[in-house]
């Protein structure tokens, strides 16, 4: 009972510890430098060699939660092998893949067998010794980091055939790293137990990888029926944990099992078995989009525990000693890398200028290396965290330097798709795509309002017939190339609205985010499907099928207030001013002066929305949204401008 109520008391513990990881995470992220630095930086503070808030105990009592991340780390990268997202680029993929796993493996293997005696814990150890660790580490060293890459590639938006190689080689590079490993695995048990290399050998070998096989089928069989049950998706969550648990606990009694009653020793590498699972899920259930989804909201509550308890397992003395070594296999791992994609790209007839760039997107690592990391130390207990120490400092220095050269190279062959930074002219214009009524009503109540409005239509019969007062021009235009957005003034625009079918909309956008910038995109939705695309730009939406229920809303709930958002209000509306006067700079809204009928309603910073109050100080650049009677807004039109 003692003995339950000191987990208890570890795990209450370990969850403060975790929710302060997380929280130095995300001042680390704002640094730009990767959350999982955070995580292990607190983890490493608060762990037995410090602080010793989590004592040694209790990170043996804890270690369960290693389990559980790993295999979901196993699930994270089997989910990210999707074969219909391979194809068209298997060859570049395959070559360069290759190329990597064998120079990387070959070198930093040799790196670490030559290093052995200037290593602390190896120091000692037979040659047979040196050996078995050298192909564990240089095994680990292979692997890569999806996660990073992807998030990486969200954040630039990068689309094109550099960014598809460098993702493809990336995932399968995991799947590989994890059936090397677990090759490497038995060749360094038989190493260290003076098993002879024979015939025996390689068959037991076979039946190792084959058992995993077997067994990532049947839990692939219980994910499907876990995900296919009429459950929420808490349940769901726990009980794909608790599968994975599950192989590790089954490898371990496999593995005590054998080695009690036979003459040999089944090593059933229970990462394989979750990949291979992942990996028929992702690919073969028709569940697959459920399953990808609970790995994205789980994953990051599964990495600040997991990385915040490897913190807490490495031994300070052992990181300091080995820092010069985590330099040299650094040092080793970037130049295999080199040489791995150069070769691989040139055989696989890449252009050259990819050839010379494809390293970049290689030395990223985390998670699987990581895990890996600490599954050496769970299954060679005479290794410890020593081992787990060492190949952690690598990581750390992968993870901080492989972000910085993945972007520079996306930049350099040109497939990053940022969006483009607009300097306002001070020019309150429009540009309204679409050829019907709405299109001219809303030129029209734009106009009247003081702006200056264009309207582009690929119809060259389309007119502004029925509208009397016609203050904007109607462009005819052929096509919504760049160039024709640029024929029309596009990147002086302040607001740009599509009212055309969703794929042309979405072609405006895409050219006007990454190309000016276009404050404010406004499009009409035909099809609800595309509402994340259009999110992702950053775009406003409006979606008839809704809007005109979210208007009757606001009728019935707020009826002073809906007129004013239709401009039917006498006298009253509600504008935008951008703050341009340096005088303003630093001011509280109070202290403003403003006519008594108007009101500041927010304020628009940054990209963040800020409700305000008497002492909220201006800033250059503030966009504010102001109510009142169209006189005071004139005024206070003056008041803001430069």
């Amino acid at each position: 009972m003692a003995h339950y109520q000191a987990i208890a008391l570890f795990i209450v513990a370990f969850t403060v510890v975790a929710l302060a990881a997380r929280q130095v995470g995300d001042i680390f992220a704002r640094f730009k430098l990767p959350k999982i630095t955070g995580y292990l930086f607190i983890g490493l503070l608060t762990g037995p060699f410090i602080l010793n808030m989590i004592s040694e105990e209790a990170v043996e009592s804890l270690r369960f939660i290693d389990e559980v991340s790993l295999a979901f780390i196993a699930f994270a990268a089997g989910s990210e092998l999707y074969l219909p997202e391979l194809q068209g680029r298997l060859k570049s993929i395959g070559w360069v893949t290759a190329g990597l796993v064998s120079f990387t493996l070959i070198m930093t293997t040799s790196a670490v067998f030559f290093l052995a005696d200037f290593i602390p814990f190896m120091q000692g150890m037979s040659g047979i010794e040196h050996l078995a660790v050298a192909i564990l580490a240089g095994s680990i060293l292979v692997a890569r980091s999806p996660a990073s890459a992807i998030a990486i590639i969200n954040e630039l938006r990068a689309k094109g055939p550099f960014t598809q190689i460098a993702l493809g080689v990336t995932v399968i590079m995991d799947v590989f790293v994890i059936v090397i490993f677990a090759i490497s695995s038995s060749v360094a048990d038989a190493l260290l137990t003076n098993v002879n290399f024979d015939f025996g050998f390689v068959l037991l070998l076979i039946v190792n990888l084959s058992i995993a096989v077997v067994l990532g089928g049947v839990l692939a069989k219980l994910l499907s029926i876990t995900l296919a049950a009429k459950l929420e998706r808490m349940p769901k969550t726990t009980l794909i944990l608790l599968f994975g648990f599950g192989v590790f606990v089954l490898s371990t009694f496999i593995r005590e099992y054998s080695h009690e009653n036979f003459s040999f020793e089944l090593l059933i590498e229970p990462l394989l078995v979750c990949l291979i699972a992942s990996f028929m899920v992702n690919n073969f259930s028709k569940n697959r989009g459920e399953f990808r989804e609970i790995i994205e909201k789980t994953g990051p509550v599964i990495y600040i525990a997991f990385f915040t308890l490897t913190g807490d397992s490495l031994e300070v003395s052992i990181l300091i000693a080995t820092w010069p070594i985590a330099l040299a296999l650094f040092g080793t791992r970037l130049v295999a890398i080199m040489l791995g994609s150069f070769t691989g790209g040139v055989i696989a007839g890449d252009p050259m200028k990819y050839n010379r760039l494809k390293w970049m997107g290689f030395i990223t690592q985390a998670g699987v290396a990581l895990g890996l990391a600490k599954e050496v130390a769970v299954e060679f207990p005479e290794l410890g965290t020593a081992f787990a120490t060492m190949i952690i400092s690598v990581v750390v220095l992968n993870e901080m330097v492989g972000p910085l050269f993945f972007k520079y190279a996306i930049n350099r062959v040109g497939e990053a798709r940022i969006r483009k930074t607009q300097v306002f002219d001070g020019v309150r214009d429009a540009i309204l795509f679409g050829h019907d009524g709405q299109t001219l009503a809303l030129a029209q109540q734009l106009c009247a309002h003081n702006w200056i409005v264009k309207v582009a239509s690929t119809n060259p019969y389309f007119n502004s017939a029925g509208f009397e007062f016609c203050d904007f021009t109607i462009h005819h235009i052929s096509d919504l190339s760049l160039e024709t957005l640029q024929r029309l003034d596009a990147h002086k625009a302040e607001v740009i609205v599509t009212m055309l079918p969703d794929e042309d909309s979405y072609q405006v956008c895409e050219l006007a985010y990454e190309n000016f910038g276009t404050a404010t995109l406004v499009v009409r939705l035909n099809d609800p499907q595309n509402f994340v695309r259009f999110r992702e730009l950053g775009a406003l939406i409006v979606d008839p099928r809704t809007a005109i229920v979210g208007l009757l809303d606001h009728f019935v709930r707020s009826p002073a207030v809906a007129p004013m958002l239709l401009g039917a209000a006498a006298n009253q509306d509600i504008i935008d001013i951008e703050v341009r006067d340096p005088d303003l700079h630093g001011m509280r809204v109070r202290d403003l002066r403003l006519p008594l009928d108007t009101l500041i309603l927010s304020i628009l910073r940054d990209g963040h929305t800020l409700i305000t109050h008497g002492h909220t100080r201006l800033q250059l650049g503030d966009r504010v949204t102001v109510v009142g009677s169209i006189k005071s807004l004139d005024e206070v039109l003056l008041r803001f401008d430069a």
